[in-house]
């Protein structure tokens, strides 16, 4: 078998894994499907009097909707790379780290397994777009899932990068409570930025993530209106949400590099 074939066949093999364990954990699939769905009934419900959006009206459930959407695909990739501290305690991940085979190879792989698992929950919830207001066509579909699978794989990266330094599942959680939560709360996908104070506006700009949910609801909402006014235009919102996610990806790498070279691999 040539270097590619093997590369490809254990990144194939990683992404396969990663879909049996998570499948076969029913309360995972659970949690990151029913507990967004609640956030998103209860406060489309307790926010919808007081919600005032810029540029027209625009009922909160219909808002809330594309966040709900990321917050699934934030909430599935943070699950999705806790199996690193158990693979890492487990051995198994020392035991990949020697194998003959590329270390990107090992990275995209379990990237590639959280990105599919949390493009299918997201998929499956995105789909009830027109329950919450939101009219989809195929071109309107076809581009959505296209956004979705560039936020999936970078959010699974940052959370790889995150997971790979920390010693029990109870660190990492501290992490994404600090961390990985305010990056969607920041996102625009509960608030818009209008009307935040000028220091929450400036922390939202900085947020990659705001531009990954720009993007998405540009494509879903193509003629503009309420849903869109203020937001960064999606050329700008794609390149910006691509390189944080190049740049998540190649830091991922480069940590399996150096921790490999370490156990003498």
């Amino acid at each position: 078998m040539s270097p590619a074939a093997r590369a490809c066949s254990a990144a194939l093999a990683l992404a396969r894994r990663e879909v049996v364990r998570f499948l076969r954990e029913r309360t995972r699939v659970f949690g990151a499907l029913v507990q967004p769905l609640m956030f998103w009934a209860l406060f489309a419900g307790g926010l919808r009097a007081s919600f005032r959006p810029q540029g027209g009206s625009l009922p909160y459930g219909e808002y809330f909707f594309p966040g709900t959407v990321v917050m699934i695909l934030l909430f599935t990739a943070i699950f999705s790379t806790i199996s690193l501290i158990e693979d890492r305690r487990e051995g198994f991940l020392q035991g990949a780290l020697v194998a003959p085979v590329p270390r990107g190879s090992i990275v995209f792989g379990k990237i590639a397994g959280g990105t599919a698992l949390a493009l299918g929950q997201g998929v499956l919830v995105f789909l009830c777009a027109p329950l919450a207001g939101i009219p989809l066509s195929p071109a309107v579909v076809v581009a959505a899932v296209g956004v979705m699978i560039l936020i999936a794989a970078s959010l699974t990266a940052l959370s790889f990068c995150i997971a790979w330094r920390m010693e029990s599942t109870q660190g990492f959680h501290a992490i994404m409570t600090v961390l990985l939560m305010p990056l969607w709360l920041l996102s625009g996908s509960f608030f818009p930025a209008a009307g935040a104070p000028g220091w929450l506006r400036g922390l939202m700009a900085i947020d990659p993530l705001t531009y990954g949910m720009a993007a998405f609801r540009r494509v879903l909402y193509p003629a503009g209106g309420a849903a869109t006014a203020g937001l960064p235009g999606l050329p700008l919102s794609l390149a910006i949400m691509l390189g944080f996610g190049v740049a998540a990806f190649i830091a991922a790498v480069r940590m399996a590099r150096r921790d490999a070279a370490r156990a003498g691999a």
